[in-house]
């Protein structure tokens, strides 16, 4: 039985996701942690859990969920998965930084690139993958089929979608994809966000202002 343990973090209140099951592996999304106090908080629950972090998840490589990438890929030492569309977001790491005023280091990860279509197993809890853009070039949700949950990054929120006017946004194209891929899924399937709090499939599809 997989559990799930969110943290939010940064000026963005962007949602930081630990996947874990009862064997103690566990995979690590969206790493939002901007400073040494909320990297003590998610260093500290895994330690304290006894947590082994098989793998590094992007939903999607946008500043505010990328923040604690390098201390993740460091500490742990696993490949960072996102789709590859998204690359040249996290390339533009440092420029994203800049419109913040902030410094940041160029990132430098392994990376596994997935696309829509594959899947991902923790201990036999199979992940489905969809490619859901509009956000951003390469937002990926990550979809449970057996517990009927997903981690749904920037795509999909509680009465809301994400930000179409960032660089590469679309709203059709975010709009579709939601309606084609997420919304023909089991209603009760949970919709973890990036920022925000859950929700899901059946009260999106019938409260959502953007999907009415």
């Amino acid at each position: 039985m997989l559990q799930i343990q969110g943290f939010v973090f940064n000026f963005a209140s962007e949602n930081t996701y630990i996947l874990y099951n009862e064997n103690k592996n566990a995979w690590l999304i969206d790493p939002g942690n901007m400073n040494a106090q909320e990297t003590e908080a998610i260093n500290n629950f895994i330690i304290e859990k006894d947590l082994k972090i098989q793998k590094i998840l992007l939903t999607h490589a946008h500043i505010d969920h990328v923040f604690g990438l390098q201390w993740a890929f460091d500490t742990f030492k696993v490949p960072v998965n996102m789709h590859q569309e998204d690359q040249e977001v996290l390339d533009m790491l440092q420029a994203s930084g800049i419109r913040f005023g902030m410094s940041i280091d160029p990132v430098k990860v392994d990376v596994e690139y997935i696309n829509e279509g594959d899947e991902l197993e923790l201990d036999g809890e199979k992940f489905k993958i969809y490619h859901v853009p509009g956000h951003s070039p390469g937002s990926v949700v990550y979809h449970n089929e057996n517990q009927k949950f997903m981690i749904s990054g920037d795509v999909l929120f509680e009465g809301s979608i994400g930000r179409t006017d960032l660089y590469k946004g679309n709203y059709d194209q975010l709009i579709d994809g939601i309606r084609t891929k997420l919304f023909v899924l089991d209603p009760e399937t949970q919709v973890f966000s990036g920022h925000g709090n859950p929700t899901s499939i059946g009260f999106e599809k019938q409260y959502n202002p953007f999907l009415k």
